[in-house]
Order: structure tokens, then C-alpha cells, then sequence
């Protein structure tokens, strides 16, 4: 955080504001790595969904910022559409170039799951995968 207002002078009352609010929360806002969530969402939707939250959630727990792009383009493209779960996958890729690795996770790749991780290793993207229940799995 810069502690020099816009002219240039010292001003720490900003900083000292949100080390204070850190402090108070217990929060740390380090760097946290951005990691691709790759799981299964067509199927049983509901059930997929919860589990990507669970995923993302366990990314954060271990410092990790998730970008799990099959909570958020659902929300306004519909995946019934083949066009617009098509524009769903390639914004995903995107997303996932910025990413610094891929995480898999659950027992079941399915037809997206697999572009995605097809996609990460022509790329040369860091991969890791995990069971359902977040335990990372050695392949």
C-alpha cells in the first residue's frame, strides 16, 4: 500500500486505517496466487455447485484465490445453449492463462473438465489434482 497521498507527501492515515482494521480482523491481505477451480457442473447442478463452492472455499483456506468460472457465467449465460456454454468455456480459458495453476477435483472428469485440463497441459499449466473430499491425490 503507498503511504503518499496524491501529491507525493507522507500520509499514513490511510495505511494506519486498514492495519488497524487487519489487526482488529485478524485479516492479512498477502498476495494469494490466483488457482483455477475445474469440476464437474452439468449433471446434478445443484450437488456440483455446492461442491465447487466447497472447492473454492478450500482454496482459500490454503491462500489460494479460486477462480471457478462455472459459479459465476451460469448466473447470465445459459448452459443449455450450446453458443452460450460455448462463450462460457472460452471465457474460462481466459481466466485460466492468468491463473497460476489448474486444480481438479472429484472422482468424475466430465466433457468440460476435460477440455479445460486438455487445455492447461498444452499449455503447460500447473496441474494438480484432488479427491471430492479436497484431499490432493499424487498422479
Amino acid at each position: 500500500m503507498n503511504i503518499r497521498n496524491k501529491e507525493g507527501y507522507m500520509d499514513t492515515t490511510a495505511h494506519d486505517a486498514i492495519k488497524a482494521i487487519e489487526r482488529k480482523a485478524k485479516l492479512r491481505f498477502d498476495y494469494h496466487p490466483l488457482v483455477y477451480i475445474c469440476s464437474p457442473y452439468a449433471g446434478d447442478i445443484e450437488v456440483n455447485v455446492h461442491n465447487a463452492r466447497r472447492y473454492s472455499r478450500h482454496a482459500v483456506k490454503k491462500g489460494y484465490l479460486p477462480i471457478t468460472p462455472h459459479l459465476l457465467y451460469p448466473q447470465f449465460l445459459d448452459d443449455g445453449l450450446k453458443s452460450e456454454r460455448d462463450l462460457g468455456m472460452f471465457f474460462g480459458l481466459v481466466l485460466m492463462s492468468k491463473c497460476a495453476e489448474v486444480w481438479v477435483f472429484g472422482e468424475r472428469i466430465s466433457t468440460g473438465m476435460k477440455m479445460e485440463i486438455d487445455r492447461a497441459r498444452s499449455k503447460g499449466y500447473t496441474i494438480r489434482f484432488f479427491s471430492s473430499s479436497c484431499e490432493e491425490l499424487r498422479r
